[in-house]
């Protein structure tokens, strides 16, 4: 097993200062909130820190922000993906009746485990995705599937159990091959 390289300090703090501004007005265009685009900001340093190909950017000019614009764009669309899931859950509450509102710890657990199934149905491929919801939400057969997908019945048997694997990885946090 190969040592990771050590952690450049001085090139982050360098990219840090040399780019943080730029950051911040580059996600504020695309957010219209500034206090969205300073989180996003600090998460995509935060980020940057964790990378290996961050250690390279002393050696190749303009690839500081290359590499923020990459990571920030990622955590955008993932803020913009959550938003939206966000309403649609809220406007799924505002639908019950009072009585059967679930408390907000409840409401936050729920939305917690929305945003996490949320992020395992995006990491498959389409076809599997597709496979899995209609399944699961539609109540479809694997037959009525591999008709609705042009696919054989044993390529749904395949996306269905890559899709029951990446479940069982989200939820025992796993990483399955």
């Amino acid at each position: 097993m190969q040592d990771s390289p050590a952690l450049d300090l001085s090139a982050i703090g360098h990219l840090y200062r040399g780019h943080h501004q730029w950051l911040v007005a580059w996600l504020r265009r695309r957010l219209g909130c500034p206090h969205y685009a300073a989180d996003l900001a600090h998460d995509t340093f935060a980020r940057v820190l964790v990378r290996r190909d961050a250690l390279a950017l002393r050696d190749e000019p303009g690839s500081g922000k290359a590499l923020l614009s990459t990571i920030a764009h990622g955590l955008v669309v993932d803020h913009w993906r959550r938003a939206a899931l966000e309403r649609a859950f809220v406007e799924a509450l505002s639908l019950l009746p009072e009585p059967q509102v679930p408390s907000l710890e409840a409401q936050r657990i729920v939305f917690e485990t929305l945003v996490e199934v949320d992020r395992m149905l995006q990491g498959l491929p389409d076809k599997v995705r597709q496979a899995f919801l209609l399944s699961q939400l539609d109540g479809m057969t694997y037959a009525q599937i591999a008709t609705e997908l042009d696919v054989s019945l044993s390529s749904v048997q395949q996306y269905m159990t890559r899709a029951f694997t990446a479940c069982y990885a989200a939820r025992h946090g796993a990483v399955l091959q």
